[in-house]
Formats: C-alpha cells, structure tokens, sequence
C-alpha cells in the first residue's frame, strides 16, 4: 500500500467518524478524533494563545464546535485535520478578544513592535500540505524538490534522469492544479 492510500483511508476514515457524530453517535468518534489531534491542536493553542488554560479550553471548544457542526462537515471540500484547524484559529481568536483572556502586561511590553502571527503561519501550512496531498506523484515531486530542496529545474531534470522540457511541463501542471487546490480550500496567496 503506498502512502498516498494510506493517506486516502485515514481521511475516509476520519470522514467517517464526523459522520457518526453527526448521526449522534458521538463518544466513540470523538474520542478516536481527540486521540489523533488533540495534542496537535494544544500545541497550536499553546502557540496561539501563549497559556495552559486558554489552550486546553480552545481545544475543549473545539472539539465542541465540531460536535455541534458534524451534519455540515464535507469531506470532498477539506480533510477533518484541516477543519479543526480552521475552527481551533476560530476558537483561538474568540478567546484571545475575551477580555478575561488577555493578561495585563508590563508598560514597557505594550510599546514593542508587533510580532508575526505564526499562528497564520501554521495553518497556512496545513493547508498548503494538504492541498499538495490532492496532486499527482509526479506533480508533487517537482514541486518538492524545487521548494524544499531548492532545486533549479535543470537540477530536477538531472536528479530525476527526465528531459528539461518533462520537468517544466510538470512544473507548469503542477503549480497550476496546486493554485486550483487551494482555490478550492479558499485560500488565496498575497
């Protein structure tokens, strides 16, 4: 079995498991979907949030909100990681507005720069995963041995024993079925 099926299954799986909780079926379910990212989505809580608490209780309320919202999860649309992703920044947000959420800081802490939010950061990066995870092998190779190994196409081509025209006519699918990926997961690159 290659990866790419065993990826299939698990999300078939995962898909399933909303769709029991939507059935009402809910402890079972929940419980295998905490098992798998409820310790991925505390340590997004802990880098989002900056404390213990608020991070238990985002994952808490997310595993919540996914209760409540089972009935309109679409699998053919995000994978269950991506979804409670998206809710966990949701969740995360609502509770850093909260006046109760915030700490009071030292004066001289509220006049430095802003930071970036790597919490943009992570979930731009899951989502950016899983729509590479929607390409072909060949697709997927291409574009991982130019971004990750930073590789030139003639490189590619060498590394890969393909003609220099194979690998830009690759890159070229490539990157336009990985736009339309994330087009479809309504992320758009600035």
């Amino acid at each position: 079995m290659s990866v790419t099926d065993a990826e299939d299954r698990s999300a078939a799986e995962e898909a399933e498991l909303v769709a029991q909780i939507a059935t009402g079926d809910v402890d079972g379910p929940v419980a295998e979907l905490y098992r798998r990212y409820g310790r991925r989505l505390y340590r997004f809580g802990m880098q989002a949030l900056g404390n213990n608490g608020l991070a238990e209780e985002m994952v808490q309320e997310c595993f919540v909100r996914l209760w409540r919202t089972a009935g309109r999860f679409d699998p053919a649309r995000a994978g269950v990681g991506t979804y409670l992703f998206v809710m966990a920044r949701s969740v995360a947000l609502d509770l850093r507005k909260r006046p109760s959420s915030r700490e009071l800081l030292p004066l001289e802490e509220v006049y430095s720069p802003p930071q970036f939010d790597t919490v943009e950061q992570v979930l731009d990066s899951v989502i950016t995963r899983e729509a590479l995870d929607t390409l072909s092998q060949a697709h997927r190779q291409v574009i991982r041995l130019a971004y990750d190994r930073d590789l030139t196409q003639s490189q590619i081509a060498e590394r890969l024993g393909l003609p220099l025209g194979t690998v830009k006519t690759r890159m070229f699918h490539a990157m336009r079925a990985l736009r339309a990926a994330l087009d479809e997961r309504g992320f758009h690159a600035a």
